[in-house]
């Protein structure tokens, strides 16, 4: 663990329990949807949340489709069996990169402050992490999180907010947070 999050959890008094953790991965892809790509970042997020102590109970893949990606978030989200919703792609410049549209679309409420911490914590390594349009949000209970598309920018962000999490997702499910 870095210092920086151990000093997080000491001054907010932050309980780093995470075996708790449901995680589903959405690849969003057209290359990898039409099998003409392999999908290395949903693989790689999946070993980290292990890693973490998580439990992924789904990976799935779909094209940049923006009804696509709406159809497979609210099939996830609306199912309330998982408590983090990752998505790997669509967050660049490109004319079909509309994953933050996407999850705007769906969600009730947004999270500035984790996107903000991505791309803080991103620009330190890669100085290009800055034009990552990803967004946080929340539907129902389920906590919606954009991520890059590369497997090193997809982890790197998870990396940059997972001490976050837990806590976020208690906060969510009603417990204190002061």
């Amino acid at each position: 663990m870095a210092p920086d999050h151990r000093f997080l959890l000491k001054t907010y008094n932050l309980k780093l329990r995470t075996d708790y953790l449901k995680i589903a991965i959405l690849t969003i892809s057209d290359s990898v949807a039409r099998g003409e790509r392999e999908d290395l970042s949903g693989p790689a997020l999946a070993t980290r949340c292990r890693e973490l102590g998580w439990t992924v109970t789904s990976a799935l893949r779909c094209s940049d489709d923006p009804a696509e990606v709406r159809s497979q978030m609210r099939a996830i989200t609306d199912s309330h069996t998982v408590d983090i919703l990752l998505t790997t792609g669509g967050t660049g410049l490109g004319p079909r990169d509309t994953t933050p549209e996407t999850t705007l679309d769906v969600a009730d409420r947004t999270i500035p402050g984790l996107a903000e911490e991505i791309r803080r914590k991103g620009v330190e390594k890669t100085p290009t992490a800055i034009l990552s349009r990803g967004v946080a949000a929340i539907r129902h209970q389920t906590i919606i999180i954009n991520l890059p598309g590369s497997p090193k920018g997809a982890v790197e962000s998870l990396d940059a907010i997972a001490h976050l999490l837990p806590h976020a997702v208690e906060v969510l499910r009603g417990a204190h947070h002061g």
